[in-house]
């Protein structure tokens, strides 16, 4: 059952943050990435556009806000 197993389980990490762990500078390359991406996507929230486009940007600068969170949390 669920728990009860014998021995401990091995932490599950991401390929991703195993990469940024063994090289920082990928790690860094990748949050300037998502900052440039993010600037991109606000200017073109500022600008306007369709209420279809605009659900789908803020979507994305979700995503990026969260991609850029975890990768400064990896890179600590």
């Amino acid at each position: 059952m669920f728990g009860l197993e014998k021995g401990k389980q091995e932490k599950f990490v991401f390929d991703l943050e195993k990469e940024v762990k063994a090289m920082p500078e990928h790690g860094k390359k990748y949050i300037d990435k998502a900052n440039e991406r993010i600037a991109e996507i606000k200017k073109h929230l500022r600008e306007g556009t369709d209420e279809k486009s605009m659900s789908d940007l803020d979507i994305l600068l979700h995503g990026y806000g969260a991609l850029q969170k975890t990768l400064k949390k990896i890179a600590k």
